[in-house]
């Protein structure tokens, strides 16, 4: 994944353009808006998020006015609007995963990494949220972290912390 900050200029790679016309040529002529959301998708893995830049490169590409890229990159959540950090832990906060303390363990992780919800930590390791449903409401509370969207359930301080720390180590041990 590439790493683009804000404000900064992006360049589509070839073989990221051949995905995208991979994409549009399923679709009848004059209907490729209809390839809005998995060319988004494939820009937000390349880059990590979605810049002004790339949604308006993006607009460009499809032949569609930038209003209409931004509207679906605002109306979905699994878009990010600023950068991330390399692991994106989203935790469940719908009525029953808080039940059995979902808000207990996003105040854990917002202690934990010292960021409030939507920041990232100074390393640039980790961001976090509260979302909605993750259809896992027997195993509450429960967390998925991106962008592979791993899944974790009944959760505890105790496992939040080892995987938290699991996640640093792996990241040391890579570098």
């Amino acid at each position: 994944m590439l790493s683009v900050q804000e404000n900064q200029p992006v360049e589509f790679s070839a073989t990221l353009l051949e995905k995208f016309a991979e994409i549009v040529s399923r679709y009848p002529q004059g209907k490729q808006k209809s390839a809005l959301l998995p060319i988004l998708h494939l820009v937000q893995a390349d880059y990590g998020w979605l810049s002004s830049d790339a949604m308006d490169k993006v607009a460009t590409y499809l032949d569609i006015q930038p209003i209409e890229v931004y509207e679906v990159a605002t109306f979905y959540t699994m878009f990010f609007l600023k950068p991330q950090g390399k692991y994106n832990l989203e935790v469940c906060r719908t009525g029953p995963c808080c039940l059995v303390g979902a808000e207990k363990i996003m105040k854990h992780i917002e202690s934990r990494l010292g960021v409030k919800e939507g920041e990232v930590t100074a390393d640039g390791l980790f961001s976090w949220r509260g979302v909605e449903c993750l259809a896992a409401c027997g195993f509450g509370p429960v967390l998925q972290i991106g962008p592979e969207y791993t899944f974790y359930e009944n959760l505890t301080e105790d496992a939040v912390d080892l995987l938290i720390d699991t996640l640093k180590n792996n990241t040391t041990q890579q570098a």
